[in-house]
């Protein structure tokens, strides 16, 4: 499991299922699926992202999320991996078409491969708006390390 550190800044729904975290963008954020729903602050390196409140965080708390390694591993593929059999099994198809037509094989296998190619982003983007729902392609607030004060701060009186 993948872990991060970062601090509640503000309640995600209202019925305190999900909160938003403030944490630091790392190399794990390139494959995930919900990246798409965090939110860079601009020029630094710090992200604010929603996740689900399984530790019943406060705002303040400083937490661990946690990312399941599967899902990980599954939005790593359909990013980097797929695009690319795509573009491969479009060369192929392409170059059978090509024969098959009386056509130039390397132009219909490098047209039908880019085709492909392309497709293959538009399926990823679909997909990874669905997988982005399903709560186990979402971080989780797994652990409290520091719990805010849950007492009113006191006044001088005067």
């Amino acid at each position: 499991m993948a872990t991060e550190e970062g601090i509640v800044i503000k309640p995600g729904r209202l019925d305190g299922s999900t909160m938003w975290v403030r944490t630091t963008r790392s190399s794990a954020c390139k494959a995930c699926s919900a990246r798409n729903s965090c939110k860079p602050e601009e020029n630094t390196e710090e992200m604010e992202v929603e996740a689900v409140n399984a530790a019943n965080a406060v705002v303040g708390d400083r937490i661990v999320l946690s990312f399941k390694t599967t899902s990980l591993l599954k939005a790593t593929f359909l990013l980097y991996i797929f695009p690319v059999l795509c573009m491969i099994g479009g060369a192929f198809i392409g170059q059978m078409l090509a024969e098959m037509n009386d056509y130039n094989a390397s132009i219909g296998s490098a047209v039908t491969a880019f085709l492909f190619f392309g497709l293959s982003f538009r399926y990823i983007r679909v997909k990874g708006n669905k997988l982005a729902e399903h709560a186990d392609y979402k971080p989780r607030i797994t652990r409290i390390m520091h719990k805010v004060s849950s007492k009113p701060p006191i006044s001088s009186g005067a």
